[in-house]
This record gives structure tokens, C-alpha cells and sequence, in this order.
């Protein structure tokens, strides 16, 4: 793992202390485990959107059925 990018920046890791390394590849895993529960909360989105408007269609057609 030569390089890491990180805020749009590249580093040399064979340049770094292993404790600048190790920082940067602790930034580089929580920016991924962030991506995954950004893309997670996405999808739950899209489902609970979608929960909500077939409950509205279906009140809707209980409302009109009353």
C-alpha cells in the first residue's frame, strides 16, 4: 500500500512514520465505513418512502371505500 489519498491529498506511506501511516490508513477506514452507511441510509430511504406511500394509497382507498 504505497500510496493513500486522502481529503484529495496523496501520500507516499513509505515516506511517513508508521505513526502518520497508521493515521492515515485510520482515516482511510472510517471514510469507507462511512460510505457504507451513507449508501445503507440511501437504501433505507428509499424503502421507508416507499412503505409511506403505499400506506397513503391504501388509507386513501379506505377512505373513499368508507
Amino acid at each position: 500500500m504505497p500510496n493513500i489519498t486522502i481529503d484529495g491529498k496523496e501520500y507516499d506511506t513509505d515516506q511517513l512514520s508508521d505513526e502518520a501511516r497508521n493515521q492515515l490508513i485510520s482515516i482511510q477506514f472510517v471514510d469507507k465505513k462511512l460510505q457504507e452507511v451513507q449508501l445503507e441510509q440511501a437504501a433505507y430511504q428509499t424503502a421507508r418512502n416507499a412503505y409511506a406511500k403505499a400506506l397513503s394509497e391504501i388509507l386513501q382507498k379506505e377512505q373513499t371505500q368508507s
